[in-house]
């Protein structure tokens, strides 16, 4: 079997190992006679399964006593109504950083359910730079402060978190969590959707601490309130057990792998050296200020768009997958999360040059 190399945004490429793991258990996990998408939530197994991986994702990000881990169902865009609802009055101030096109879509979501303050924004520079956080215009009784650590689609990330006092710091982590260590008590709040650094598609991870549970607003659906999901230990309904099976696995992977830390010297190589071989280059350009760049997605473009189909057809064939830019910025992606090995990048960086010598 050949594999490719996969730089696809997400749904987003998964441990080899992790992989190898699952396709064992598909049919028969561990001697039962049965598939881990057909047991019961409820059952001695998956309990065992559900309680392992919460375990590891404690371990892996220290997760204090005082937080609750969930794994919820709805992507990280359901959180994007979840949070103002459980966190602020209709009527109450909530301040958000507009990074991107993820921080576009939080916003437009709070508008409908909040008074949303643009604390700041990157517009300006089309989202190259992350605002300095002494220029945010923050509101000082807000429910809280929203920020998107890691854009996807622009490929800007916060490598430093503000502090915003005894105002809750609310972030959505989608395409950062796990690559690398973070303070989590930093935060009132993080989300992540599971299909970039955790697993498949369709869970959602909420790290939510104590005091901000069971306070959501009269009216709020009770699949989007975090107290139920609390007090059931996210199984008020049928969770994506499938997929938070395979989180688990990959957790065990990243502690395998010697945790965060070990992570994060990986990623911040990888990137270095795709961001080098970007730089140094009179024929590729990254359109993000340095010091913002993302560890995790790489956008680039070259010095002729016309070259774009005839580029990424070259790379298919060299079996590199999904380099394809976000529609709405064109150009080319690289998201080189924890399960892109670094022989990948490696390789997507010699096809670079080779590419420049005959077209450049």
């Amino acid at each position: 079997m050949t594999r490719a190399h996969n730089f696809s945004a997400g749904p987003a490429a998964l441990p080899l190992e992790v992989l190898e793991q699952v396709q064992a258990d598909l049919t028969d996990y561990q001697g039962q006679g049965l598939s881990v998408m057909e047991m019961s939530h409820r059952g001695k197994t998956f309990v065992e399964i559900a309680e392992r991986a919460e375990a590891d994702l404690r371990a892996l990000l220290d997760v204090p006593d005082n937080y609750h881990v969930l794994f919820l169902s709805g992507g990280a865009s359901l959180q994007f109504a979840a949070v103002p609802l459980n966190l602020a009055g209709a009527e109450q101030a909530v301040d958000y950083v507009h990074t991107g096109s993820w921080s576009a879509k939080a916003i437009d979501e709070a508008q409908k359910l909040a008074s949303v303050n643009i604390a700041a924004s990157a517009e300006g520079s089309n989202f190259a730079h992350i605002p300095a956080p002494e220029e945010w215009r923050l509101t000082p009784d807000a429910a809280y402060v929203h920020i998107c650590a890691n854009e996807t689609i622009g490929g800007v990330e916060f490598h430093q978190f503000p502090d915003t006092g005894t105002v809750p710091l609310v972030a959505d982590m989608s395409s950062t969590i796990l690559s690398r260590p973070v303070d989590v008590s930093q935060f009132g709040l993080i989300y992540a959707g599971a299909q970039k650094n955790i697993g498949p598609a369709g869970l959602t991870i909420v790290i939510v601490r104590d005091d901000l549970v069971g306070h959501a607003r009269a009216g709020t659906p009770s699949l989007l309130d975090y107290a139920p999901q609390v007090k059931n230990g996210s199984m008020y309904n049928t969770p994506p057990t499938f997929s938070w099976y395979i989180a688990g696995l990959v957790f065990a992977w990243l502690r395998q792998q010697g945790g965060l830390t070990a992570m994060a010297e990986i990623n911040q190589r990888k990137a270095a050296k795709l961001y080098a071989a970007i730089d140094t280059s009179n024929f590729y350009q990254c359109p993000v200020v340095p010091e913002f760049r993302s560890w995790m997605n790489v956008p680039f473009t070259l010095a002729d768009d016309a070259l774009d189909k005839a580029f990424l057809a070259g790379a298919e064939e060299a079996g590199m997958l999904n380099l394809k830019g976000h529609r709405s910025v064109g150009g080319m992606r690289a998201s080189i999360y924890n399960a892109v090995p670094e022989a990948a990048v490696d390789a997507l960086i010699d096809y670079m040059q080779s590419f420049e010598k005959s077209h450049g």
